[in-house]
């Protein structure tokens, strides 16, 4: 693309060149030859530029296509620091035309003719100018998205970290809780709640045959039974047998996973 040596970039660290006068003027003389008549010019760019409507604002269509065309370009020239992505977007756009079915309805050979070959060589001349351009957009788009993707990334980090701090004063309320029993049901609903976060797939507590687990969660491809204690005294071994003999009666591939408020013993440690 033939540019200028200023350089800047409002949204990118990808710096975009100023556009040349020749590439606006090339885009100028694109606009006005590929179409025939005004009404399909008009759609065309109500087309192209539906996204930025305002350029639009204050042109007359009934004027001729030449004169509205520069009117919109020297719209995007007084502010190419504002509209230089939709410039560039539209040049781009022109410049990949390869059929002009508004003017192949010509009816007279000789007209159409004339008319075809002057929007080739318009779009031919737009397309030389532009021709290092679609990378140079590329590689903002990708920058842009690059930058969205972390401003995505930070702000689930941060609505995640705001839920986990939620679910504390729920755990500290506990602490103060009397019944004991309703504090245990509390403790693994919290629990269950702390592994959603996860998506571990929790789910609450369930009864068997002479046997009750506390509730079960999913991590990778493995299952866990979870044992949810708060009780004063530390997991001791003895717990940890109670518990492991548990887990080996659902299976060999069964896991668990014993939360304790108040710790573990040494023993149940080793």
């Amino acid at each position: 693309m033939c540019v200028r040596r200023e350089e800047y970039s409002e949204r990118s660290n990808v710096t975009m060149k100023r556009i040349s006068s020749e590439t606006y003027q090339a885009l100028r003389d694109a606009l006005s030859a590929v179409t025939w008549n005004k009404r399909a010019f008009e759609t065309l760019l109500r087309t192209t530029l539906r996204e930025h409507s305002e350029l639009l604002a204050g042109l007359n269509f009934g004027e001729p296509k030449r004169l509205v065309a520069d009117q919109l370009v020297d719209k995007l020239v007084s502010e190419e620091r504002r509209y230089q992505d939709v410039t560039l977007r539209l040049m781009l756009e022109i410049a990949s035309m390869t059929a002009f079915t508004n003017i192949e309805q010509l009816r007279d050979p000789e007209d159409r003719a004339l008319r075809l070959r002057d929007a080739k060589v318009a779009v031919e001349r737009l397309r030389g100018l532009t021709a290092t351009l679609a990378d140079q957009v590329a590689a903002r788009e990708t920058a842009e998205a690059r930058r969205e993707a972390a401003r995505a990334q930070a702000e689930a980090e941060r609505r995640f970290s705001d839920e986990v701090a939620a679910l504390k004063p729920t755990f500290m309320a506990l602490q103060g809780q009397g019944d004991i029993r309703k504090r245990d049901y509390a403790f693994e609903a919290l629990l269950n709640d702390f592994f959603q976060l996860f998506d571990m797939e929790p789910s609450l507590a369930y009864a068997l045959a002479r046997e009750q687990s506390d509730g079960s969660l999913t991590f990778d491809t493995d299952d866990y039974i979870i044992e949810a204690r708060w009780r004063k005294e530390l997991i001791d071994r003895g717990d940890a047998d109670i518990f492991a003999a548990k887990v080996l009666r659902k299976g060999k591939n069964a896991l668990g996973l014993i939360a304790s408020v108040n710790g573990f013993a040494a023993t149940a440690v080793e």
